[in-house]
């Protein structure tokens, strides 16, 4: 879940890039525009985890909440609130896997720290 196109860096994760060798079919892009809010991401989000989740039936979650996805990040584009961001990890979380969640981008410092401490919160 990542936006795509316009010459962004690194230019990969277009929706035909699907892995490749042993790896194909084990990667899932789901490339979007800007400005996507709370409802339309989660209206995307839900349903692709939960075919993931059914298919391939990882034994854990590794989890990156790039905080960069909120809205006013200096860099970001896309306008997820805290608790918009927040949903999908309590989302992942009642699969019942254990879960790694890791930090990511984010180039607004107080966006970044409010962010990670709820959902910490969350995980808690």
């Amino acid at each position: 879940f990542h936006k795509y196109g316009d010459y962004f860096f690194p230019g990969t994760g277009d929706v035909k890039d699907v892995g490749e060798k042993k790896g194909k079919y084990c990667s899932v892009n789901v490339p979007l525009r800007d400005g996507i809010d709370d409802l339309t991401f989660q209206r995307i989000f839900q349903p692709v985890m939960r075919k993931v989740m059914e298919t391939y039936q990882p034994g854990a979650i590794v989890l990156q909440c790039g905080a960069d996805s909120l809205g006013n990040d200096r860099l970001g584009c896309f306008s997820l609130s805290l608790d918009g961001h927040a949903e999908c990890v309590k989302f992942m979380k009642g699969f019942k896997v254990p879960m790694l969640v890791t930090g990511g981008g984010g180039y607004t410092k107080n966006n970044v720290a409010r962010c990670w401490a709820y959902e910490t919160a969350v995980l808690l």
